[in-house]
This record gives structure tokens, C-alpha cells and sequence, in this order.
């Protein structure tokens, strides 16, 4: 194991790339193709957890698809304010792409109240009559996911991709598994099983990002 013993003397490069070291080593032999595995381990990265090394799934052109949607300068949408938050807003720029987040926008908020729906349903559906091909990230809500889910299957929006990791015990694994089926046809990132959350989907994203900076 390449452990590091003490990184006080270390600046925040060097302690990633010797963390990213380690998870390569610790990781071992895997099925992820080398285009996949750098979003893989930097969400392992992000969460300390080996499992997302087996309970990840993307479609085999998800990688692709973000490289030219964010080269394109397509917009990024989150669930929450914390995704976005995590999101390196100085790669998303340097494409000209758009970040925003509606969940705390007040005629989202009247909107939910006035047809008695969760804000994330409303932000979602007003993301998707802005951006409806922009790219799509989930970290924290179900609701989200399975609206975002319907307004595709309605033909009133088109991701470039869906970066699906909703987290907790009500509706994040039967919206992921949904997403996971492969039904819609647009690519995706996601997992199976309860975990997941706004920094693992904003890893997700800053993976990708850097992929795209790539020469």
C-alpha cells in the first residue's frame, strides 16, 4: 500500500496525486476502460468508499457525449446549491458553459406551492424548458430524477447527459435503477443502491471537466 505517513508537508497537488496513487494500488484490477476510470476514482477519491468501484454504471459513450457537450459550451444544471457549489467553476467557464441551479429561485418555490409539488420537481421542470440539452447533475433528490426522467420520455427535453446520484432511503435507488435500465436512451452516470449525494455527483462533474480540458 503507498501510504503516506504525514502530508503537512505536502501541498493540496501532492496530496492528490499520492491519494489518487493509492486508490490506483488499493483499487487493483478493474473493468473500467481508461476513458471511464478517472471519473471512477475521483469519486472514490471524493468519498473515500471502494464501492462505487463496483456499484458505478455509465453508458459506454457517457464520457464522450460530456466532452462534446462541455466543449460546445452546453449548460450545467444541478439539483442542489451544494452540487453547484462543488462544481470547478473555472473549467465550466473556460468552455462558456452556463451553471445554474432553480431549486432556491422564488417562482420555483411558488410554483411548487401553487401545484402542491416538491421544489426539485419545479426547478427541474423549468431547467428543462431552458436547458433542455444541457447536462444534467443529480445529487440529492429523487423527485429530481424521476422528473427529469419524464420530461425525456415526454420529448420536452434531451440531456447530453445525466449525472444521476440522488442519496438516501426514499426513492434515490428505484429512480437510479430507473435511469440505470437504459430506457431512455440518453447517456448517463450513475449507480446502484442508497449512496450517492451532491459531492459525488459534482466529482462526477469535475471529473469530466478536466477530461475535457485534455489536450
Amino acid at each position: 500500500m503507498a501510504a503516506v505517513s504525514d502530508s503537512r508537508g505536502m501541498n493540496p497537488e501532492e496530496i492528490e496525486a499520492a491519494s489518487f496513487r493509492i486508490i490506483d494500488e488499493e483499487a487493483g484490477g478493474h473493468d473500467w476502460s481508461p476513458e471511464q476510470w478517472p471519473v471512477v476514482r475521483r469519486v472514490i477519491h471524493t468519498s473515500a468508499d471502494y464501492e462505487y468501484l463496483q456499484s458505478l454504471v455509465m453508458t459506454p459513450d457517457a464520457v464522450t457525449a460530456a466532452v462534446t457537450a462541455l466543449r460546445a459550451g452546453r449548460s450545467i444544471v444541478t439539483d442542489t446549491t451544494m452540487a453547484l457549489a462543488g462544481i470547478r467553476k473555472d473549467l465550466a467557464g473556460s468552455f462558456g458553459c452556463r451553471l445554474s441551479c432553480n431549486v432556491a429561485a422564488a417562482d420555483v418555490a411558488e410554483a411548487a406551492r401553487h401545484e402542491g409539488i416538491t421544489r426539485s420537481v419545479a426547478a427541474m421542470r423549468r431547467a428543462c424548458r431552458e436547458n433542455s440539452d444541457g447536462i444534467f447533475v443529480i445529487g440529492n433528490a429523487p423527485t429530481a430524477l424521476f422528473e427529469l426522467m419524464e420530461q425525456v420520455r415526454n420529448g420536452t427535453c434531451l440531456p447530453a447527459l445525466i449525472v444521476g446520484l440522488p442519496v438516501g432511503f426514499v426513492g434515490a435507488e428505484e429512480s437510479k435503477n430507473a435511469l440505470a435500465s437504459g430506457a431512455l436512451g440518453v447517456p448517463f452516470i450513475t449507480n446502484m443502491g442508497r449512496k450517492g449525494g451532491s459531492t459525488v455527483a459534482a466529482a462526477v462533474m469535475n471529473a469530466l471537466l478536466l477530461r475535457a480540458a485534455e489536450a
